[in-house]
């Protein structure tokens, strides 16, 4: 059993007139911990149904599971799990009216002994805390992303594109999901995730400061969303947190 803390939190932000982000942090019956963070889509109670779904997916399944020997078995079962969250959330969409056109990014962190499996769909992010700067360990999936990659258009412009959040994917938008895993070696380091509602309202340098400190982890958590809210609050936030115990 690795040794930390973890937690999550939401928070709807100055703008919204709903939340329709989702976080969790738990660990399985043999101490592995799983992190995920959810930002729903689609208008009215569309994404808040949508990232509800997801979780609901990831607990349920995080429960049911066998107990994993080999690190190929946790592949196995992540890509499982993928798949069966787009098709609740894209089933739903298709059959019930109510929630036509709804969708939610999806990133998860699952620990499993000296590896972190990042999972991500859509834009949501995960981070890695660097000795002296936060580290992005995800690659956004947005037509910007795509643009920068083909080397039409440079760093300082992605910033301020008009087309930064129009997503190239996320849950439910196809019958077939798409997904990317990163796996990373544990070394020991605070893992971030987060909804845009926090990146795009905080600086990686105010991210990086809310975390490198000895505060309580729910004292960083409420600390990075005043940060968010300081800064505008134009989004829901959402954030999911582990932090390795300090010897």
């Amino acid at each position: 059993m690795i040794k930390g803390s973890f937690g999550s939190k939401t928070d709807i932000g100055l703008v919204r007139k709903t939340n329709e982000d989702k976080a969790l942090s738990t660990i399985d019956s043999d101490g592995n911990v799983l992190l995920c963070v959810c930002d729903g889509m689609g208008g009215a109670n569309k994404g808040d149904h949508a990232s509800k779904i997801a979780i609901d997916v990831v607990t349920s399944a995080l429960c049911n599971k066998r107990p994993w020997k080999f690190n190929f078995q946790v592949k196995r079962w992540l890509g499982k799990l993928v798949k069966e969250i787009n098709y609740a959330v894209y089933s739903e969409s298709k059959f019930d009216e109510n929630y036509r056109g709804m969708g939610t990014t999806l990133v998860l962190a699952l620990f499993f002994r000296d590896l972190i499996y990042m999972i991500n769909v859509g834009d949501s992010r995960g981070y890695i805390l660097g000795e002296d700067r936060l580290i992005q360990a995800t690659r956004d999936q947005t037509y910007v992303e795509y643009l920068a990659a083909k080397k039409q258009i440079n760093e300082e412009k992605k910033s301020s594109s008009k087309d930064r959040h129009y997503l190239m994917n996320f849950i439910g938008l196809k019958k077939h999901a798409n997904y990317e895993l990163k796996i990373l070696k544990n070394a020991g380091k605070t893992v971030l995730l987060c909804s845009d509602g926090l990146y795009n309202n905080a600086s990686n340098k105010q991210i990086f400061s809310a975390l490198n400190n000895d505060d309580r982890l729910d004292q960083k958590i409420s600390t990075l969303i005043g940060i968010a809210k300081a800064n505008g609050g134009t989004d829901n936030i959402a954030i999911s947190i582990w932090e390795p115990r300090k010897e």
